[in-house]
């Protein structure tokens, strides 16, 4: 449950509610991993748009895997954005 919450971008507290340092711990995991990934993905697009026989198949691919992965990139960002500023609040 709690791992189903992070890797779809919920908060795993309400607000007000103490961040124990093991959810921290693993929303750092997932962050980490994500970014991981995105960094996989990003390759592989590059690949695909520097090959001139890639078709419409292998470039919707990509571009979906990128997508994707735009949209891990800014679900930490606001995350930790948030994080920030319950801690400077």
């Amino acid at each position: 449950m709690l791992l189903d919450r992070l890797v779809s971008g919920c908060r795993c507290q309400r607000p007000g509610q103490h961040v124990t340092s093991e959810v921290l711990g693993l929303e750092n995991s997932v962050e980490v991993a994500h970014l991981a990934s995105g960094k996989d993905v990003l390759a592989g697009a590059r690949a695909v748009l520097a090959d001139e026989k890639a078709g419409e198949y292998a470039v919707r691919s990509a571009l979906t895997r990128a997508t994707e992965s735009l949209e891990d990139v800014i679900r930490i960002a606001v995350s930790r954005g948030g994080r920030l500023l319950e801690r400077d609040g």
